[in-house]
């Protein structure tokens, strides 16, 4: 049975038929890390037997454990110290365009080969109030790993959790395996946030069908921006691990490769997701108008009715207004000085009402038998 215990220097080593177990994570120097140019160095060293894991606060402190493991992995959280980025690039060979590239959170995902060395840009993502993502950079070689994400937070303890599983197939494997286990971290984080939109779009097609309003409009153009901010993450991600699939055979093997495809697997799922949310986000939009136009509709129904049947009322009060002397021609509106000429007007009121109410329900506007 192997267990782990705690060395001085924060280096673990296995040993056999003991009971306890230590995994106090990193020997943490203080520093702030809200100031502006600070960045945390997280090292991470292991072979199929022993793992070292520190976060240091000057990379001469790589010395104590380059070449004493198979695999190293510097994690550096946060892009601001270009002074510290330009040291790690002299100690591992970086090439200085690559570089570049790291403190650049514009760049699409890509894959770019520098002598035996892969730089890989990807993207991951966080769902706080908005969609936010995360630039993670990586150069991968054989026997080291090199990362940087941007941010102030560790998004990838998960691959250090899966190094420090015994007999795991990440500590006996290297670099290559190290880097498929980051970027299927990567992918990985876009899943619950397509749960949480397609969540959303749920809940937005009842409101919609419930009782739409303006505001609706705003969150169906607020998913569908975040969608496509979603898919440009992870549209060129799709090409960058093909292109690692197709063209990595001299430092990947052949069974990272297999891992690989699946990880290229997941970004076409994460894709189809993608386009069908934002399809249904356009047709959310459909609807909304829809149904605005249907409530108009309605409206415009009710008013037209009710114009149609006072129409004749108004047509009969406007020609009983109108000013004429019984005195000078018998003709001239004799039912002025009729006894019931009152009545009579409001009578033939309400009859033209009535019959016009009559009519648009026999023709099937208000609900007839030949509606």
């Amino acid at each position: 049975m192997f267990v782990w215990s705690l060395q001085p220097g924060g280096s673990f080593v296995s040993k056999k038929n003991t009971r306890r177990r230590n995994l106090n994570r990193y020997v943490a120097t203080p520093r702030d890390v809200n100031k502006p140019g600070s960045a945390r160095m997280l090292l991470t060293a292991y072979d199929g037997a022993n793992i070292f894991e520190k976060e240091i606060s000057d990379v001469s402190e790589l010395s104590q454990v380059r070449g004493k493991y198979r695999t190293l992995w510097l994690h550096i959280i946060g892009l601001k110290d270009v002074a510290l980025t330009n040291k790690i690039g002299e100690i591992f060979g970086l090439h200085e365009l690559a570089l570049e590239d790291v403190a650049n959170v514009q760049h699409r995902a890509k894959v770019e080969q520098y002598g035996e060395q892969y730089f890989v840009v990807s993207h991951l993502i966080k769902m706080n109030q908005t969609l936010e993502t995360s630039q993670v950079s990586m150069f991968i070689a054989k026997d080291f790993v090199v990362s940087w994400q941007e941010g102030q937070d560790d998004d990838l303890m998960a691959v250090r959790d899966r190094l420090h599983r015994v007999n795991s197939r990440a500590r006996k494997a290297g670099s290559d395996y190290l880097s498929y286990m980051i970027l299927d971290t990567v992918i990985d984080t876009y899943f619950p946030a397509l749960e949480i939109y397609g969540e959303r779009l749920e809940k937005l097609e009842d409101d919609i069908l419930d009782n739409s309003s303006r505001k609706n409009v705003g969150e169906i153009h607020q998913v569908k921006r975040e969608l496509l901010a979603m898919r440009r993450a992870v549209w060129p991600l799709r090409e960058a691990i093909n292109e690692l699939i197709r063209d990595g055979s001299a430092l990947f093997s052949e069974e990272t490769r297999v891992h690989m495809r699946d990880c290229y697997d997941h970004t076409v799922q994460v894709i189809d997701f993608v386009e069908t949310y934002r399809e249904l986000g356009s047709d959310m939009m459909d609807v909304y108008l829809s149904t605005v136009s249907n409530k108009m509709n309605e409206v415009m129904k009710v008013l037209t009715i009710i114009t149609t049947i006072f129409v004749p009322a108004g047509l009969i009060a406007s020609i009983y207004g109108m000013n004429f002397h019984t005195e000078i021609s018998p003709y001239d509106m004799p039912e002025l000085t009729w006894y019931y000429g009152y009545p009579f007007a409001l009578g033939l009121m309400l009859f033209t009402a009535t019959m016009t109410v009559l009519f648009l329900r026999w023709r099937g506007f208000l609900g007839g038998k030949n509606a």
